[in-house]
């Protein structure tokens, strides 16, 4: 079976001849934000693994690709996860995206890639968007070195996690929901000082709302509590020693 990318999709699949697997990254909210590779990858695997079929055919009707779409999201990726790979195993070349951005980053996606390459199939990864990247950027912290913490704990652990992100002398990022935003800056405020330490919290990004407000821990929190927060959230907290070593440099 040909590279997708050089012949397009196979006519019938070849048991002697193993598949690839593409991890596709989809933007995070403006349609252009996909790389020419992407949309020419989408149209010719054999078929589109989504977290959100819904979500998905909006973006595959933009850019008119009608490859065949099968849902794939975390309530149902062990039980599809070994008719996939014996699909790859038997020719068919597989491209998996998520809702936005790119699968495996706090998405669907760690599972198949992992068990394609312990079975030695072929797995691509395309490079594309990812919300934390441009989030780290808007803050204009220190970023020779970070920490991507992802989503934090809902409940057991959140307070210990929160104490350690707190502590850190590297600067770190997360994602965070909108009805949880304010108490996780309450928290910070508490444990961080508040008129000293900074913050950065982006929202929609790329987005016709997007929005980063940048300041002491205090300030964000009293943005956000006159601005009632909307949309997806990347919280960009300071290292607790950036602040300092600046001042000891200039």
């Amino acid at each position: 079976m040909q590279h997708p990318e050089a012949k397009g999709k196979s006519s019938q699949n070849h048991s002697d001849t193993v598949g690839k697997l593409y991890i596709i990254p989809t933007p995070i909210g403006n349609l252009g934000d996909i790389t020419f590779r992407a949309v020419e990858v989408l149209k010719n695997v054999d078929y589109i693994l989504a977290e959100d079929t819904r979500t998905s055919k909006v973006l595959l009707q933009h850019y008119q690709i009608n490859t065949p779409l099968h849902s794939f999201h975390q309530h149902n990726e062990h039980a599809k996860l070994q008719g996939i790979v014996n699909d790859i195993q038997q020719g068919k070349n597989v491209a998996q995206i998520s809702d936005a951005g790119t699968p495996g980053i706090s998405d669907p996606g760690f599972l198949l890639t992992r068990a394609c390459l312990q079975e030695n199939i072929p797995v691509d990864i395309l490079p594309g968007a990812t919300a934390f990247v441009p989030a780290l950027l808007k803050s204009g912290f220190a970023l020779h070195r970070f920490v991507f913490e992802g989503f934090l704990p809902m409940k057991k652990g959140r307070a210990t996690k929160l104490q350690q992100i707190a502590q850190s002398d590297t600067t770190t990022v997360f994602y965070e929901s909108p009805h949880k935003l304010l108490k996780t800056l309450e928290s910070l405020s508490e444990i961080c000082d508040p008129n000293q330490r900074r913050i950065s919290v982006s929202r929609e990004l790329t987005k016709k709302f997007e929005e980063t407000v940048t300041g002491s821990i205090k300030d964000v929190l009293n943005h956000f509590k006159t601005h009632a927060p909307k949309g997806e959230f990347v919280v960009t907290l300071e290292g607790i020693d950036s602040h300092k070593n600046k001042h000891e440099e200039d």
